[in-house]
């Protein structure tokens, strides 16, 4: 391998180590026999599409550095212009498909492209909204079907080995979900790429040649570094929930997978269906499971579809991933120790061994350092923060959400306010992508006195009353055990710090009636009552469909759910 931190320069060297080897399958439909019938390109092809797209960009005049919108399918569209932009110094724009109209465009306004690589219906948007895409200079069209078509005509396509690429030059700019507040565009250098998978390898131990079908199409992009073939999902990325079980269990059947990467959700409805049909996924030796905390019934029910397997939880965000892993044994043995004790919240595991997690006191504002920022003991409650080669040091063309998530480990020359003209902006982005910095999680938790990191809630959502704090996944997790409940969501009423603490409940049953609610209310209470950390939560709402995220369909809008409930009429309990 070059000198070069290039990120691409992965894929080549996985078409010399094992050309032949499957890199990529794309379904294109089902066989006599009903079989998935997929569209296969080995590593040596899949590296030969890159070359080819690659003299494409050449060809449009796109030159490296530029910012290229990616508005294309999953898949080999993705997987092909990602690695191509890679290897040819651009920097890809990623942003989810599902998050709106109204945070696409601003997003796209906001991350300013030169280029737009995208389907016809992005071409046609791109025209109706212009004043977002005024920074647009080239356009490329691509086919809205997943086909093999730049490099299968028979025309030779020179090798085009990547671009020199340094460990901190811009790589990529990937977008938050933005599921408590505006999505943000999270700024990756090459390095950061790089210590991912690297990361993703030792604390899993994926070896190439495993098969991986990952339900979240960015997650694709790690597999060619991990020399993993990859499986596309028949899944719609605008609309996960709606995933047709039976299709991700015949996938995994038929092409022997190995390892997948879904969220709580989908892995909970695929579980399901492999239980009330009596199918197992022998093949399956890792299930990584993120995007929410993990329900108890999933962590129970994971050995009965997977024989051969393990479901694990990696924690971590846009802007830091992978932070802390926790298996099901670690579950269990949790689960054993604390027998009869409310647990701090949701469990996340050991730290690996890249990253530096502490617990910082909790605030809202800004923090000018590290030395600043109040490092809690073992056992005590605040916010995470983490620092590792792969944790991101800005936000694309937001200083100020820079200055509240980022803290530098000594204090920086410039002082960093709020309001921030062009020439301090500079220098404070000159500064961190030269410092040690940690990213704030903006999850309250705590690391134990053996070191295990807890998950507590999202700081934003935690409710403070005059009588203490109530943290959203200690409580849940409580309510969510009881029969009839699918989901459960606590909320504050009223300003802070004298909020009231309810509970808004999505029932299993989605027609339950005025009695049904109030019996369930009841024993929401009953149990409540019993805990120390949902005792004082008497008031309790009922809502027959959660807003969640796009991108998990996991991370429930604890907000939004708090603007309903203000005009609702909650039941009260004593």
């Amino acid at each position: 391998m070059s000198d070069s931190a290039n990120i691409a320069q992965h894929l080549p060297l996985m078409a010399r180590r094992q050309p032949d080897a499957a890199a990529l399958k794309i379904p294109r439909g089902r066989t006599r026999e009903r079989h998935i019938d997929y569209l296969t390109l080995s590593f040596a092809e899949l590296d030969r599409e890159t070359d080819a797209w690659v003299e494409r960009l050449v060809q449009n005049n796109v030159q490296p550095g530029d910012r290229v919108l990616l508005m294309v399918k999953q898949g080999l569209p993705l997987i092909a212009a990602a690695f191509a932009l890679f290897k040819h110094g651009a920097v890809p724009v990623v942003i989810d498909p599902g998050m709106g109209m109204k945070n696409f465009l601003s997003c796209v306004e906001r991350s300013q492209p030169r280029v737009l690589l995208g389907i016809p219906l992005a071409q046609i948007i791109s025209r109706i909204f212009r004043g977002s895409f005024r920074s647009v200079r080239i356009r490329i069209a691509t086919s809205a079907r997943a086909t093999h078509r730049l490099a299968a005509g028979g025309a030779s396509v020179g090798t085009r080995p990547p671009i020199s690429r340094s460990s901190t030059d811009l790589a990529a700019i990937l977008f938050t979900s933005g599921s408590t507040g505006a999505p943000k565009g999270v700024c990756y250098e090459h390095g950061m790429f790089a210590a991912q998978v690297e990361a993703i390898r030792e604390t899993y131990g994926i070896q190439p040649g495993e098969i991986d079908l990952p339900m979240l199409p960015i997650f694709a992009l790690f597999n060619p570094a991990l020399g993993m073939t990859t499986i596309v999902p028949e899944i719609d990325p605008r609309r996960p929930a709606q995933v047709d079980p039976e299709k991700i269990v015949q996938a995994i059947l038929q092409e022997n997978v190995t390892n997948s990467f879904g969220s709580p959700t989908l892995w909970r409805k695929i579980g399901t269906y492999c239980i009330e049909k009596h199918v197992t996924l022998p093949s399956v030796k890792r299930v990584l499971c993120a995007g929410a905390a993990v329900p108890d019934s999933l962590w129970r029910d994971a050995a009965k579809f997977l024989p051969n397997g393990r479901l694990f939880s990696p924690y971590g965000a846009t802007e830091a991933l992978p932070i802390s892993s926790v298996g099901a044994a670690q579950i269990e043995a949790e689960r054993t120790a604390r027998a009869g004790a409310d647990w701090p919240g949701a469990c996340l595991g050991r730290p690996i061994a890249a990253a530096d997690v502490r617990i910082i006191a909790l605030t809202d504002g800004p923090i000018i350092s590290m030395d600043e920022a109040g490092v809690l003991p073992p056992g005590q409650i605040g916010e995470i923060v983490v620092t590792g080669p792969m944790v991101t040091k800005y936000y694309d063309a937001l200083p100020q959400a820079t200055t509240l998530a980022k803290i530098p480990e000594k204090r920086l020359a410039e002082p960093r306010s709020a309001g921030l003209d062009t020439g301090p902006q500079v220098q404070l982005l000159r500064e961190l992508r030269s410092a040690r910095v940690w990213h704030r999680m903006g999850d309250c938790g705590m690391l134990d006195e053996r070191g295990v990191l807890w998950f507590l809630g999202r700081k934003v959502e935690r409710v403070l009353t005059e009588d203490g704090v109530l943290f959203t996944e200690p409580c849940e997790r409580v309510f969510r055990a009881v029969e009839g409940v699918h989901r459960c969501a606590l909320i504050g009423l009223g300003q802070a710090p004298r909020q009231n603490p309810a509970l808004v409940v999505e029932p299993v049953v989605a027609t339950l009636g005025d009695e049904g609610k109030r019996a369930l209310a009841a024993r929401l209470r009953e149990v409540g009552r019993a805990s120390v950390v949902t005792g004082p939560i008497q008031l309790f709402f009922f809502h027959s469909d959660f807003p969640v995220d796009v991108r998990h369909n996991a991370k429930i809008h604890r907000l939004t759910l708090t603007k309903w409930a203000v005009n609702q009429k909650a039941i009260k309990l004593p």
